[in-house]
């Protein structure tokens, strides 16, 4: 499949797609490398996923060929379906080819949240690692019943540390993926 030339699939089989060469390539540096293209639909990152199981609709093949297609509209949404995905990582024991289908939902997701269409619960959180350095507010009634149980209060969290880590990288240093040989 060409970069450089957008295809449609056949006509009678499903929806017709169309190759986005810019997206694509979009996507393929947001992994850092190329093992992504290994990718030969074989289903096995669908066969223990949880979310696939509980949630209709969501597909790791599915999604790994949209983002081999740049097919971003439709991955990045607030609505989209990268967002039901657990986090598991049994995609990415069971993928023969080590393609990592969820660094690449993970990847669509940092994509997403680039250009302002994660959904609004998403960055709620977000902001609040960034602001506090915790994913919910420490209630009263909380420390309350931490108190009651004998336990010690809450220790505060270095956001400063937060903020260092969560500092926008520059491309030299950003984590690559080791380089991997055709036949491997």
């Amino acid at each position: 499949m060409a970069d450089e030339t957008p295809t449609r699939t056949p006509a009678g089989r499903g929806p017709a797609i169309t190759v986005d060469p810019v997206r694509r390539r979009r996507v393929l540096g947001a992994l850092g490398g190329n093992h992504v293209r290994f990718c030969y639909q074989c289903g096995a990152c669908v066969g223990d996923c949880p979310s696939a199981r509980f949630h209709p609709g969501f597909n790791p093949r599915e999604i790994m060929l949209l983002a081999l297609l740049g097919a971003l509209d439709r991955l990045i949404a607030p609505d989209g379906i990268i967002w039901r995905c657990s986090n598991c990582y049994t995609c990415y024991e069971r993928c023969p080819q080590d393609v990592r289908p969820v660094d690449v939902i993970l990847a669509l997701k940092s994509l997403a949240c680039e250009d302002g269409t994660a959904p609004a619960e998403v960055v709620e959180v977000a902001e609040s690692i960034r602001r506090t350095g915790r994913s919910a507010p420490v209630l009263a009634s909380l420390a309350a019943k931490r108190a009651q149980l004998g336990l010690p209060p809450l220790p505060p969290v270095d956001v400063a540390e937060i903020a260092v880590l969560l500092a926008p990288e520059k491309a030299a240093d950003a984590p690559t993926h080791p380089p991997r040989e055709e036949g491997a």
